[in-house]
């Protein structure tokens, strides 16, 4: 008996060593100040790349210092680069009130194992709806000019199924350490004990008060009991999420897939005649893949293949810029000949987006095949025809569509590169919202998208996360978003990769935009930050300009790219987060 008596002491004593070691994220428990000094960030528009250097963990993000120091959290409570990444993005909807992200958005990974040396990508983008049979006749969105989102009378056909709650628990039931539910306390926190509203949010409310009002959950989450619109400065609670968000906690994400929300979701959604059914949400699953990758020089880039087609174009660009002998010019900075190659060189990911028939129209001698774009033979050919004019309609920006970046890097060099979205603007036209979660409406400019997609398929994905590695090991892990992420994406590697720089001088350097369609300036006309450039760079360029001033550079075609360093010999790491957001580069 007692044998018995001391082996039942020894467990009780585990047990409660283990209790004791239970993680809490919350940020009620973070040191004295920190919560508030976060908050203050939040409503602080940096001018510069936030940078963070250590050895233990960094985290960087486009948008949400608090999130950023959530997921640091996460580090420092014994989580490894997929908590951490996972609870700030987490972290970042519950911030931004689901109106640039959504926990039923979209959600691309890639990410790097440090005990297996295996790049994994993981896909959690949109699912046309099944019983969708007719997509070209989904109402549509139209944007005439300055990023105004104009459209017919909201519809919930323009839902489509989101794979972001799905992702993440894929995600971390692959490759996380710390339990499940940990990953929700801050954003739980957020949506239960409130946030002050940043200058941002208010604008947005204001701006968007209508659509919010339309429907009464919406309005009872978004806009006070009077009807009016939150300022800045006040306290925002989002109760309805907070319940939703413990109960994805405690059971999982069935929760919204097959349980109650999902229930509640497509019954709103019907309600406002769409076509979602309970077997879109109970079908879908995310889909996995090893990454794609392609030598670069001294390089190698990895990134996400099919269903995504972001990562097909980044390596195509970086070929391209190679077979244009762009580094050769200059930088596109101090050169009016680099900047034009740099801007044509970006506009040949429109070739990707051109249906199978219409390319070999255009192109007869070339492939598009995946494995033929990842090739230098074929960036040489592309460039020859590009050179020839042969290029198809120029590309400009059309309606925004909103998201946000999370990159991690752990003590052991585990890297995780996370791109999540609601893809349409802010709330959606429709600003449906279930349980305190925003349903967007993505398939309202996506039209054709979704009809050469099919009923029940997954639509291809256009963001561009990778790895990068030099001989073998992965010194750099990056992630893009914004209407310009193709453009940004493209001037951050070669900043690092070619002309030296580090990650925050990547970001800091002089970047160009999407390029945006004026007629009266004869259509294509390149969008830069205003001051950036010197004017005889812009002028040497031969194109038609356009210089963007900071508060605009979001509708402006503005690109977002963030990333960490990371030296295999020392360990050491390097964060830079964007430089015209609230964004935080954090490290230990």
């Amino acid at each position: 008996m007692r044998r018995v008596a001391l082996v039942v002491g020894c467990w009780v004593g585990i047990t409660a060593a283990l209790a004791a070691q239970k993680p809490d994220l919350s940020p009620a428990r973070w040191p004295a100040g920190e919560e508030a000094r976060y908050f203050a960030l939040q409503n602080t528009v940096r001018t510069t790349a936030g940078v963070a250097t250590g050895s233990q963990g960094a985290v960087t993000v486009a948008y949400g210092a608090y999130a950023a120091r959530a997921g640091l959290e996460a580090l420092k409570q014994g989580g490894n680069a997929i908590d951490a990444a996972l609870t700030t993005a987490l972290t970042q909807v519950a911030l931004t009130g689901g109106a640039p992200i959504s926990y039923f958005g979209i959600m691309s990974l890639v990410y790097y194992d440090a005990k297996t040396g295996e790049i994994t990508a993981m896909n959690a983008g949109w699912n046309t709806v099944r019983g969708e049979t007719s997509a070209l006749t989904i109402p549509g969105a139209v944007d005439l000019a300055g990023g105004k989102h104009l459209g017919t009378v909201p519809s919930g056909r323009t839902a489509l199924v989101g794979g972001f709650m799905k992702g993440v628990e894929a995600a971390h039931r692959r490759f996380g350490r710390l339990p499940f539910a940990a990953l929700f306390d801050p954003a739980i926190h957020v949506a239960e004990s409130g946030m002050p509203v940043t200058a941002k949010l208010a604008d947005q409310f204001t701006m968007r008060a209508e659509d919010l009002a339309r429907l009464p959950a919406t309005r009872a989450v978004f806009l006070k009991a009077d009807g009016s619109t939150y300022r800045t400065g006040e306290l925002f609670r989002q109760p309805a999420l907070g319940q939703t968000l413990r109960a994805v906690a405690a059971t999982g994400a069935d929760h919204m897939y097959r349980g109650p929300w999902a229930r509640r979701a497509v019954a709103a959604i019907q309600a406002d005649g769409g076509k979602m059914a309970l077997e879109d949400l109970a079908g879908y699953d995310v889909v996995w893949g090893s990454a794609i990758r392609a030598p670069f020089g001294a390089y190698e880039i990895a990134t996400a293949g099919a269903p995504n087609g972001g990562g097909v174009s980044l390596i195509e660009a970086q070929n391209l810029a190679a077979a244009a002998g762009l580094v050769d010019v200059g930088h596109w900075a101090t050169s009016g000949a680099a900047l034009r190659i740099a801007a044509d060189v970006t506009q040949g990911w429109i070739v990707g987006l051109i249906p199978e028939a219409g390319r070999k129209q255009l192109f007869p001698t070339l492939d598009f095949s995946e494995a033929s774009r990842l090739t230098t033979a074929h960036a040489a050919a592309l460039w020859r025809e590009i050179q020839a004019g042969r290029m198809p309609v120029k590309w400009g920006r059309d309606v925004p569509k909103h998201s946000d970046d999370v990159v991690v890097v752990d003590r052991d060099g585990n890297m995780a590169a996370i791109t999540h979205s609601i893809n349409c603007v802010i709330w959606g036209k429709t600003a449906i919202t279930v349980d305190g979660i925003t349903i967007g409406d993505p398939a309202s400019f996506q039209q054709a998208v979704v009809a050469a997609t099919g009923p029940g398929n997954r639509v291809p994905d256009p963001t561009e996360t990778g790895i990068l590695l030099r001989d073998g090991k992965p010194v750099l892990a990056f992630a893009s978003m914004g209407s310009g992420l193709h453009q940004r994406t493209f001037q951050g590697l070669l900043n690092y990769t070619r002309y030296g720089m580090t990650v925050d001088q990547a970001i800091d350097a002089p970047d160009f935009f999407l390029p945006t369609m004026r007629p009266a300036q004869g259509g294509y006309v390149l969008a830069v930050p205003a001051g950036r450039f010197p004017k005889a760079v812009l002028d040497g360029s031969g194109l038609p300009y356009l210089e963007v001033d900071g508060d605009g550079a979001r509708f402006g075609g503005e690109g977002v790219w963030v990333a960490i360093s990371r030296d295999p010999a020392t360990g050491a790491l390097r964060a830079a987060s964007h430089n015209r957001s609230n964004s935080a580069a954090v490290a230990y």
